[in-house]
């Protein structure tokens, strides 16, 4: 008789997809070859944490999940809390591929502005004052050059002569 899985268990497994981990799996070549009896790599996932806390909590959430945790372990410097058998990692990686797809979707209140939710087509405005200070700023910015340009072609040059070849008049 298939058992149902409670909300609990559900939202636990779903949970495991935001744990930092990863996937073993057997290699089908090696399991039905000739070493296939010395072969005994199942299928395993295996969270990874940083300090004891951490493993006391993953513990906690893989057992609410429904699955038996085995015993944690060191491997370089972290610690790691396997949980063996193909529904553990079937349920790892559905958990993970909802947690991706969620986060690729943008939700509806990110999407809109509040400022502009309602009136898709108005576009922020500036304030007239700022719009006529900015107008300004550049003429004055090209005034400037163009009398910039006009200096530079009266200016003596080192020989006496301006750039057009004549003599320059003393000031």
């Amino acid at each position: 008789m298939p058992r149902d899985e409670t909300s609990a268990q559900r939202a636990a497994r779903l949970r495991l997809g935001r744990l930092p981990g990863y996937v073993r799996q057997p290699d089908p070549a090696r399991r039905g070859g000739e070493d296939g009896r010395t072969y005994k790599k199942g299928w395993e996932v295996r969270f990874t944490a940083r300090s004891e806390a951490e493993i006391t909590e993953i513990r906690e959430l893989v057992a609410a999940a429904g699955f038996a945790p085995a015993r944690p372990f060191f491997k370089g410097h972290q610690l790691i809390q396997p949980v063996y058998g193909i529904a553990a990692v079937q349920a790892y990686l559905a958990a993970r591929e909802s947690l991706e797809t969620a986060e690729a979707t943008p939700r509806p209140e990110a999407r809109t502005d509040p400022r502009t939710a309602g009136i898709p087509e108005q576009t922020r405005r500036e304030p007239d004052s700022v719009a006529a200070a900015a107008r300004a700023a550049e003429s004055a910015a090209a005034l400037a050059a163009a009398e910039a340009a006009a200096r530079a072609g009266r200016e003596d040059r080192t020989d006496g002569t301006n750039r057009t070849g004549e003599v320059a008049r003393e000031r």
